[in-house]
């Protein structure tokens, strides 16, 4: 019987570690499944921690599979070969020929969040550019029309563009440095960290994300003193690292393991971001199909 902390294993988990079981080697995985190594390893190290197990002996010259590696291998395989062709079946709604795609990716998710839809527009289209920035940044060239479409965040101002809001939505978390007593709890609560600064953007860089999470703040009761947010990720996780304040995240970050920096789920449920695909409106009817390649990579439902 599974456990329930197998039932929301997320199958991305699975296909990172048979590319990484083919290829006994991180750095040639990463490469196939366009991302960095870092993340990657990040995805296995979480992977054999849910299952409970080591999946590979990691040496000088790579990686070997355990014996308990193998055996998940065996497991998993049907179940990515299935998933591949779902994939290739719902492709056959793009149109043929997709000569080229130019597509920016939202910086406010945990790029994994992409891996899979990278792999399959990769296989789908001839010249692909991907555009990775902060959602008004994206904006900004789609409407310039430098970029055919942009997946980004909302809530978002979008005017004069169409937006098709994907449901692929998630929680805001909070980040906040390992040595605060805070970091023992296993949820917290907005209010009761009223006493700690927050790293927070500007109103400027995203008048509507800003507008619409001061509302929400307010009815939680949370008026924290702001600190300026650097623009970096890097940055600012360490900043939180050395216990100069706490910042929200959504969720996929927490995959992120920085040394003296926790996540922690909220109990403000509301608070959460959503995942939208913004196009200039004479291009909606081009790229119908780009919305059924993120279904079936698993962004939208």
């Amino acid at each position: 019987m599974t456990t329930p902390l197998l039932h929301s294993l997320d199958i991305r988990l699975l296909r990172y570690f048979a590319v990484v079981a083919e290829e006994n080697n991180m750095s040639r995985a990463a490469l196939r499944l366009f991302m960095s190594q870092p993340p990657l390893s990040r995805h296995i190290r979480q992977l054999e921690e849910r299952l409970g197990v080591t999946l590979f002996v990691r040496h000088t010259k790579g990686l070997t599979l355990t014996n308990e590696g193998l055996r998940v291998l065996e497991i998993v395989r049907p179940l990515l070969e299935q998933q591949d062709k779902t994939y290739a079946a719902l492709n056959q709604l793009a149109p043929d020929g997709v000569q080229s795609l130019r597509l920016g990716l939202t910086t406010a998710f945990e790029q994994g969040v992409f891996a899979a839809l990278e792999t399959q527009l990769n296989t789908r289209v001839d010249t692909l550019r991907l555009v990775r920035q902060g959602s008004p940044d994206l904006i900004r060239q789609v409407r310039r029309g430098k970029l055919d479409a942009a997946v980004v965040a909302l809530p978002l101002e979008t005017a004069g563009l169409t937006i098709t809001p994907l449901d692929w939505r998630e929680p805001l978390i909070a980040a906040l440095p390992a040595i605060w007593s805070e970091a023992g709890s296993d949820t917290l609560s907005l209010k009761a960290l009223n006493h700690r600064p927050l790293f927070w953007f500007s109103r400027e860089r995203n008048p509507a994300f800003f507008d619409a999470t001061r509302a929400r703040f307010q009815r939680v009761g949370y008026a924290p003193a702001c600190l300026e947010e650097p623009l970096e990720h890097d940055v600012l996780l360490a900043r939180i690292a050395h216990g100069d304040g706490l910042s929200l995240f959504p969720a996929s970050f927490a995959a992120i393991q920085r040394q003296g920096v926790v996540f922690r789920p909220l109990s403000e449920g509301e608070l959460s971001i959503q995942a939208g695909l913004a196009m200039l409106p004479e291009n909606a009817a081009r790229l119908q199909w780009l919305k059924s390649m993120m279904l079936s990579a698993g962004i939208a439902h």
